[in-house]
């Protein structure tokens, strides 16, 4: 006979968040708290206290409900205070507010007396919450802030001096790091600058491999060859394309190897352009190993950002470098599988792939 106690216990064990709290994962905290309905009290996911019984646990989202279920806060955990990896999140999630509004770019010295930190320290926690140094920071905010600004209306140089670069020449210096050619050609959609690019067939459909002068800068599948070809245009309208190479093929060769052979990797350069939040989740992706997967939120979590689930997603859906940057690893919290920019069959596929032996 099946008890209402082993209902509790099967209900449990069946949550996504059961597993976070045995591993007592420090990421999950402040994103959940749990009860324990012998001792009355509710703890955070990472809580050192022996593992209650899973019959015995009741979840919650936040502090105020379950003290409004009667439960109290846990005296070694402190759950209805912020963990010190939020605290630090918030710390750092201030910094980046400030280096993104100062008129100048700030310095490390600067930074780290207004947190209140040693240079060594705040560069060190900066780094591991973000997945970039204050000046990488600082650097690909402004490499955004151009692009946008280069979008518009007004002259290239005050793009560069709204983005918060301090001299042309300093900009001018970086522009192909920045922008992958000169800002006169990227305003002009890519005017003067050469793709090489090729279309094949994998197990996925059709294939379309671009590179640019710095890297692989496209990797894209559907069912239309004419379609890829007509994206790559519209992201590059002004770009000499160069299609038809013999030499290049073997490129997508490469790629096409890793689609069918995925763990066998793929050690090509890239030429990846995207927001500093963007690259900072395109770079956790890359460390996804074949084979598994990680959700939306435990990505944000690890990020710092707990609530930045939705937009880890949309970080993902503006990845355009299929399989090299595998953004079909993260998969729904309760582990189902949501959108992917190339079809969820495809997602599918590739999951079931990496997951043979």
């Amino acid at each position: 006979m099946v008890t209402r106690s082993d209902m509790r216990a099967e209900a449990t064990l069946a949550d996504p968040r059961w597993p976070l709290v045995v591993a007592r994962d420090p990421h999950a905290d402040g994103s959940f708290v749990y009860g324990v309905t012998t001792t009355g009290v509710y703890c955070r996911p990472s809580c050192p206290s022996r593992r209650a019984r899973p019959e015995h646990v009741a979840f919650y989202g936040t502090a105020e409900q379950a003290e409004g279920a009667g439960f109290r806060p846990c005296q070694r955990c402190k759950p209805e205070q912020l963990s010190l990896a939020r605290r630090q999140a918030a710390m750092v999630a201030e910094l980046c507010r400030y280096i993104e509004t100062a008129p100048h770019p700030p310095t490390l010295v600067e930074l780290a007396q207004r947190a209140g930190l040693s240079r060594y320290h705040l560069h060190r926690l900066f780094k591991a919450v973000t997945g970039l140094t204050p000046k990488a920071y600082g650097t690909a905010h402004r490499a955004r802030r151009v692009r946008r600004e280069l979008s518009g209306s007004g002259t290239v140089t005050d793009a560069i001096y709204s983005a918060g670069y301090q001299s042309s020449s300093r900009f001018y210096e970086q522009a192909d790091q920045v922008l992958g050619m000169s800002p006169g050609d990227y305003r002009a959609g890519g005017a003067n600058t050469e793709i090489r690019f090729a279309i094949g067939e994998c197990s996925l459909g059709a294939i379309l491999v671009a590179q640019s002068g710095r890297g692989v800068c496209a990797i894209l599948l559907g069912d239309d060859p004419d379609a890829l070809a007509r994206e790559l245009q519209d992201s590059f309208p002004a770009a000499t394309l160069l299609g038809n190479d013999a030499g290049f093929e073997r490129r997508v060769a490469q790629v096409v190897g890793l689609v069918e052979h995925p763990r066998l990797g793929l050690d090509l350069p890239l030429d990846v352009r995207g927001t500093a939040f963007q690259q900072r989740v395109w770079q956790l992706l890359q460390q996804i190993p074949a084979g598994e997967t990680a959700s939306y939120g435990e990505l944000a979590r690890r990020l710092g950002q707990p609530k930045a689930a939705r937009a880890v997603a949309q970080a993902c859906a503006a990845n355009t470098l299929a399989v090299a940057i595998p953004c079909h690893r993260v998969v729904r919290t309760d582990g189902g599988l949501s959108g992917y920019r190339w079809g969820v069959a495809r997602k599918r596929m590739l999951l079931a792939r990496e997951a043979e032996k």
